[in-house]
């Protein structure tokens, strides 16, 4: 037990990749935090300002008339803000982060398409071209960066095909960022 955090897999429990779970704690945070600032903006109920002693008597005759019962029937609560508020902190603390890839779902897509040729980082067509970090460095156009692997599945190159028109532009995102991530780690 190394009392990392676990994430449940099809395959069974594997322990959660560390940067993962703090970028998405991390965004939690900010999150919370810009919601607790804009509702302490737009939901708290002001002070109203009243005038000093000596003032009061000299604005008497200006505090009478319908602005004076106006400003006395007003709410600094507004429903509409709190349901905007609360509408606003529900969405963002519920989502997944929207520029983070899916590194769950690159994952599915890589068995789905790439292991028949790439099982644990390996190449069965072209034996030293495998997917591991240093030989993406020496091989792939543009080296080792999510760019050039999503170039790569994109475009493909001499036995490999393309995926340019199998795969969508989120999920080819998604494959890039999971071969990056394991390529260090096959």
């Amino acid at each position: 037990e190394s009392g990392a955090p676990v994430c449940i897999l099809k395959q069974g429990l594997r322990p959660a990749n560390p940067s993962v779970v703090m970028s998405r704690v991390a965004c939690l945070a900010a999150a919370a935090a810009f919601g607790m600032y804009g509702a302490s903006c737009f939901v708290t109920p002001m002070a109203l300002r009243t005038a000093p002693e000596a003032d009061a008597v000299s604005s008497a005759p200006f505090q009478q008339g319908p602005a004076a019962e106006v400003e006395s029937q007003a709410s600094a609560w507004s429903p509409l803000a709190i349901g905007a508020a609360l509408g606003l902190l529900i969405a963002v603390a519920g989502g997944k982060p929207a520029l983070a890839a899916d590194l769950e779902n690159g994952e599915s897509i890589f068995n789905g398409n790439c292991t028949s040729c790439h099982a644990g980082g390996n190449n069965t067509i072209v034996a030293e071209k495998k997917l591991k970090k240093d030989a993406l460095e020496k091989y792939l156009a543009g080296g080792y960066s999510v760019a050039s692997i999503m170039t790569q599945v994109t475009n493909g190159k001499n036995s490999m095909p393309a995926f340019g028109e199998k795969l969508g532009p989120d999920d080819i995102d998604d494959v890039a960022n999971y071969v990056y991530e394991q390529a260090s780690k096959w």
